[in-house]
């Protein structure tokens, strides 16, 4: 037997109710029976039954009559003839005023806490589906799927939910605006603008859930993407695609990294997105104020989700994120993105699970967390040219504890990106930065995604370093040291003291190159390890005299002009160094 609920604010008449219930007995099977509601907040007729709303109110004519006239406006928009704008018009006012009746799939609210909803019905909703409750249409994302019940994350106050609350699937993914609508602008996980410059204007959409490129659409990725940092550079080369992890201790320097490679995307042609994740409003604002101060927010998007926020926003917050950068890589771009950082994302989707009950593991993570971080950066790569030739880099940050890099989060994601840039507390501490410990710092991508003059100069730092390190912690234990290894160490004090660099002081890729020929040519052993930073500014200038080059020129040393330079610096080395 079918029990079917009728809701209206007026009580309906007997001939009304016949008619009514004549027409629902004409196409049904078996028996029914009807259940009378007076609600006062329906303008017409709602009719329940089981898990199907038949919604024939006022209020839903005017969604369904507002949503038409967007439409029409939007089209209106796009320019039309004047002798096709008559019958268009006739049309489309057509379409406005005729009835219509909607059908949606409902269920109802058993219970509301910590930013979760348990509902009954919905038994046709997908996970990852959008679904809205309530008279304020609060949206909530499917997250449980049960034999008799679904649990969903409510992205919006839980205050606006009550028991009872109906919950409407609308059958869609969650979608975000994308497009350079959205460059300069800071959103929040939803796509909506928290800049206060107004609404965002863009006809494009992206679901926050996508796949990642397969295999045949993918290249190789060759082709650098220089962050401006002499040491990252140099060592631990970028590629166009890759997934670079940069990681540490907090108050290391890993953002200060993030910010410099946006900054040092001026120019360039590459589409920046960051986004933060659980932050505090304090540190978004002072990035804001970085990024105005050296021209970098008018090519990039600010994703933004704070530590107020609920644990929903700050989990879709890197995935809304890769949506927005993935339709510029779709169009053929370069998009840089910034996930600052998976170690609070990891929290938020604890905490979510927990609350949903599911089971727990690892450091009371759920089993499915390695799985959430590799969908996600695995949307990052270099596109063929039969599907555009554009390009999606990813570097994700994650914090660690004590800088330990073997705890559960840190070792998942570095199992899926492509290498890592380790930020040590005690180098920052001693005065080194940026902190980075070239032992522990790896990219595996390495001289693929470097030019040739960049390669042959920074061959021999890496290992040159590594040795220094070593000696270094050998000599500390007294032992009596040879002239050999006194010269390596003294080499060794000045390769680090010359890699030292300011922050947000983004290098050309010019600059990169004179100064390693300093540092690998042996120019610097003659030069006190204070004055080297005042020696390379030097050299540069006069490199640039005499390259016939301007300072910020985007360019590479070519043989000639790297031959040129080793003939006539030998004599600008010693003239420096007797101070002439």
């Amino acid at each position: 037997m079918r029990n079917i609920t009728i809701k209206s604010s007026l009580q309906l008449t007997q001939d009304q109710r016949e008619l009514l219930e004549q027409g629902i007995k004409n196409k049904s099977l078996g028996e029914v029976t009807f259940n009378y509601v007076l609600d006062d907040s329906v303008i017409g007729i709602i009719v329940l039954d089981g898990e199907t709303l038949v919604d024939a109110s006022l209020t839903a004519e005017l969604h369904r009559i507002k949503k038409n006239y967007d439409n029409l406006y939007a089209d209106m928009r796009k320019g039309i003839s004047v002798t096709e704008l008559p019958h268009f018009i006739k049309d489309r006012l057509s379409s406005l005023v005729n009835h219509h009746i909607d059908i949606k799939l409902y269920g109802k609210v058993v219970s509301v806490a910590d930013g979760i909803v348990k509902i009954t019905g919905l038994s046709t909703c997908k996970y990852g589906e959008l679904i809205v409750i309530g008279r304020k249409n609060s949206p909530a994302l499917v997250m449980n799927l049960e034999r008799e019940s679904v649990g969903a994350i409510l992205l919006s106050s839980a205050d606006e939910i009550e028991y009872g609350d109906f919950a409407y699937s609308i059958g869609k993914i969650l979608e975000v605006p994308v497009g350079k609508e959205l460059l300069g602008r800071i959103v929040n996980p939803l796509g909506v603008p928290v800049d206060g410059l107004g609404r965002i204007r863009t006809k494009n959409h992206r679901r926050v859930e996508s796949d990642a490129p397969p295999i045949r659409m993918r290249d190789k990725v060759n082709e650098p993407l220089y962050t401006g940092i002499l040491a990252i550079d140099a060592m631990i080369p970028i590629g166009k695609g890759q997934r670079e992890l940069i990681i540490g201790d907090r108050q290391t320097g890993k953002t200060s990294i993030a910010v410099d490679a946006i900054i040092n995307q001026a120019g360039k042609g590459v589409y920046c997105v960051y986004v933060a994740i659980g932050q505090k409003a304090s540190s978004v604002n002072k990035l804001v104020k970085t990024l105005k101060k050296h021209d970098a927010l008018r090519y990039t998007v600010i994703v933004y989700s704070t530590a107020s926020d609920p644990p929903s926003l700050q989990y879709i917050a890197p995935y809304a994120g890769a949506a927005i950068a993935e339709h510029f890589m779709y169009e053929g771009k370069d998009a840089l993105i910034i996930y600052d950082d998976l170690s609070k994302h990891a929290v938020a989707y604890r905490t979510i699970s927990l609350l949903l009950r599911r089971p727990v593991g690892r450091e009371a993570y759920p089993g499915d967390i390695f799985y959430i971080h590799s969908r996600l950066l695995e949307r990052a790569a270099k596109l063929n040219a039969s599907s555009g030739g554009g390009s999606l880099t990813a570097l994700p940050i994650i914090e660690t504890q004590a800088g330990d890099i073997s705890s559960y989060i840190p070792t998942n994601v570095i199992s899926i990106t492509d290498g890592q840039i380790y930020l040590e507390r005690e180098l920052f501490n001693s005065g080194i930065r940026p902190a980075i410990n070239v032992g522990l710092s790896v990219s595996r991508v390495g001289g693929s995604a470097q030019n040739k003059m960049m390669n042959k100069l920074s061959a021999k730092i890496r290992l040159a370093l590594s040795h220094y390190k070593e000696l270094q912690i050998f000599t500390q234990f007294g032992a009596s040291i040879e002239e050999e290894t006194r010269k390596t160490l003294e080499s060794g004090a000045r390769i680090v003291e010359a890699l030292k660099q300011k922050e947000h002081h983004p290098l050309s890729v010019l600059k990169e190159e004179i100064f390693l020929i300093a540092i690998t040519n042996g120019y610097l052993k003659s030069i006190k390890i204070a004055d080297i930073s005042r020696f390379l500014d030097s050299y540069y200038a006069f490199a640039l005299e005499q390259l016939g080059q301007t300072s910020g020129t985007e360019h590479t040393l070519s043989k000639e002009e790297f031959a040129l330079l080793s003939e006539v610096s030998e004599q600008f080395v010693e003239g420096w160094g007797k101070g002439l």
